[in-house]
């Protein structure tokens, strides 16, 4: 490791003016003695990057030579006993700042590892000052990670958001996490963290979670967490609380940990991302490894992860997420979207009710839901009202708050409820002539400018608005199962919907807090029509003969899950009418499994029995053909892959996306395609299957 001088004048000259700088902001706080023992006075620094907390503060090199700047201040100033960092309000740090340094190469991201250890370890050392660090809120990779430097901690009970998610990124934890963690709560809770959890969508921790998987030593709530934290700080620093933490095995446990990581990095990514593998390396060297060793290590790592294509797919996935997202392209000038004041939602099924929950919970404005029946209209609206009634017990809403929305949602038979709308969404049955005649009916109560949105999930949006009198008004509003977690929400423009139409969509989905990708009307959008092609591949290569087992076996690394356990999520039954329809536009292309078609007829809900293995059942509506062509994983993968690569390209020159990106955008957060693979069209060029970009 080079020498602490060294990388904070080498952090100078690879900082960049791109970079949004966290300034780490120094007082002295005098804790509170009690019975004239005192405390002492404590430095109190605040990460704060100027912004509010839709733009968490970061770490690039600015940020770590602010950071380094105050820690250095606290340690010199005779009058300071202690430590504590914290953050701007709701954010303690989302990590790395990767728009910052990526330009750099590995050199630079040698610098930023190097420098990240050398400052956050101030905080840890033995003989310096006790410290403390404050989750306040988010807490993701370097932001969790300075924390984990300090010897005490607390957290937020409703903090957001805790975890080390660089894996999901082609990365490491770099910072000391994948040091620090296994040797704070064990080698087996440092799996789900470092590995695990990322690898499923980079799921993260609350702070109660995190509370109780260790990584912090006490957990507050309320508006006055970080009263309540200076108070338990100068009570550990007096003497009255003594913080005790379990011992970490570092016998069989940390062996078994070992391999359900090295067994969950194969399951997950069929051994395809470097990052995942040497994570679970790095876990199973913190046995033994000296701090010095381990921070090492992890310099090692991330230099090496910096020269991986994975990373360059991450840093290009990473974009997508936080930037093209955020401005969706193709989209109207936002000046012309209308206000939405009130909302109607036709259907009070399961889905439709989803929405109403999502709906009345982020624009805040009434919704109606309608039905063919008062029993099933009671049905939906008890629905969101029990919804909202589990997150009030969660102390996730208050009850104000949960009132005021129970209040918002109404229900009605007819459809005149909807005289007032100035936007409805039917959520009914998947089928044309029964879509055409709600609009229909809609249409005759709302006024000319209402926005007529269907959350169909393939059918035409020109079709469907072909009848009506403003047929410009109508526009595809597709939501993804499950609506409160799925990001994605894909806009289709038919033939005939205005800007006006496509604008208030557009600005309805950002208040939705979704992910908007525009669309141009086709059969199947995006997602469903590149995964309908994929599961209508697999579904014709077992057809001819090879078994079920294999297909699934092939695509670790490359889909979230095994196609049929994905069959299964989705329901064979959606699967078959999205393959029809998908089929009755490219009979050429786009195959129907009649095994899929027995399976559906059957009314079999999964290919697989509740222990994981193939149902017979299933098995035996498959019928071997009699000459089975029997592939291998790799020529079923390649098959496969060829098939989609042909598939993204003609969606592109058919012009059902603006470019390339908006595809992997919609594959990455409506079908959870890997950040590290960069979502489909980058993970083809790098197998060699056409130029997408």
């Amino acid at each position: 490791m080079s020498d602490l001088t060294t990388l904070l004048a080498r952090a100078q000259e690879i900082s960049s003016d791109a970079e949004r700088v966290t300034q780490a902001h120094l007082r002295k706080v005098t804790l509170p003695s009690i019975n004239g023992q005192g405390a002492g006075v404590m430095g109190l620094i605040t990460l704060d990057n100027g912004e509010d907390h839709t733009k968490p503060n970061t770490f690039g090199p600015r940020s770590l030579i602010a950071l380094n700047t105050a820690i250095d201040a606290a340690l010199a100033d005779d009058e300071v006993t202690s430590i504590g960092v914290t953050g701007k309000p709701f954010i303690l740090a989302a990590g790395a700042d990767l728009t910052s340094i990526a330009g750099g190469g590995a050199d630079a991201v040698r610098v930023v590892a190097e420098l990240g250890h050398a400052v956050f370890r101030k905080l840890g050392e033995p003989g310096g000052k006790t410290s403390f660090g404050f989750i306040n809120g988010l807490a993701l990779g370097g932001g969790l990670e300075v924390a984990l430097h300090c010897h005490y901690r607390t957290v937020m009970d409703s903090a957001p958001a805790l975890g080390l998610p660089e894996v999901m990124l082609g990365l490491v934890p770099g910072w000391g996490g994948a040091y620090l963690v296994p040797n704070l709560v064990g080698a087996d809770a440092a799996v789900t963290l470092v590995l695990e959890n990322p690898l499923n969508n980079g799921k993260t921790l609350g702070g109660q979670a995190a509370y109780e998987l260790g990584l912090a030593d006490a957990v507050f709530s309320g508006a006055d967490y970080l009263e309540q934290s200076l108070l338990w700080a100068a009570a550990v620093l007096r003497g009255e609380i003594v913080v005790d933490r379990p011992e970490v095995d570092r016998g069989e446990a940390w062996d078994a940990a070992v391999a359900r990581g090295t067994a969950l990095a194969q399951a997950k990514t069929g051994g395809a991302s470097p990052a995942a593998l040497r994570a679970v390396e790095l876990i199973a060297g913190a046995r033994t490894a000296t701090r010095d060793e381990g921070f090492a290590a992890e310099d090692d790592a991330l230099e090496a992860m910096s020269r991986t294509p994975e990373l360059l797919a991450s840093l290009y996935a990473f974009d997508l997420v936080q930037k093209r997202a955020k401005r969706p392209a193709g989209a109207p000038d936002r000046s012309l979207a209308r206000p939405v004041t009130q909302v109607g939602i036709v259907g009070a099924g399961l889905m439709a009710s989803q929405l109403a929950l999502l709906f009345v919970r982020r624009l805040e404005v009434p919704v109606v839901l309608t039905d063919l029946d008062q029993e099933r209209v009671d049905k939906g609206v008890g629905y969101v009202h029990a919804e909202i009634d589990k997150l009030l017990a969660k102390g996730r809403i208050s009850h104000d708050k949960a009132n005021r929305h129970k209040a918002l949602v109404s229900g009605a038979v007819d459809k005149a409820a909807f005289a007032d709308a100035d936007f409805v969404i039917e959520a009914v049955f998947e089928e044309m002539s029964v879509k055409k005649s709600v609009f229909a009916d809609v249409e005759k109560v709302v006024s000319a400018e209402c926005v007529l949105a269907t959350n169909t999930s393939s059918l035409s949006i020109t079709e469907m608005a072909a009848d009506l009198e403003h047929p410009e008004r109508v526009v595809g509003f597709h939501f993804f199962n499950p609506v409160a977690v799925m990001p994605l929400l894909e806009i289709v423009k038919g033939g005939q919907t205005d800007d006006a139409t496509l604008a208030t969509a557009f600005a309805t989905g950002k208040a939705l807090k979704k992910t908007t990708i525009l669309v141009n009307d086709s059969p199947s959008f995006i997602v469903n029509r590149l995964l309908g092609r994929f599961m209508g591949e697999v579904g014709r290569i077992v057809d001819e003969g090879t078994p079920v087992p294999v297909v699934d076996g092939a695509f670790a690394g490359v889909a979230p899950m095994p196609p049929f356990v994905l069959l299964s999520l989705v329901g064979p039954a959606i699967a078959l009418h999205n393959n029809e329809t998908l089929h009755g536009a490219f009979p050429d292309r786009f195959y129907v499994s009649p095994a899929l078609a027995r399976v559906v007829e059957a009314r079999k809900s999964s290919y697989y029995g509740p222990d994981g293995a193939l149902d017979p059942e299933v098995q035996a509506l498959l019928e071997q053909p009699a000459t089975p062509v029997v592939l291998s994983s790799d020529e079923v993968r390649t098959r496969v892959l060829t098939a989609l690569a042909d598939e993204a390209r003609r969606m592109l020159d058919e012009g059902v996306v603006v470019a390339a990106e908006d595809l992997d955008l919609a594959m990455i957060t409506g079908a959870g395609f890997s950040f590290w693979n960069g979502g489909l069209t980058m993970l083809l060029e790098r197998e060699g299957l056409g130029r997408f970009h």
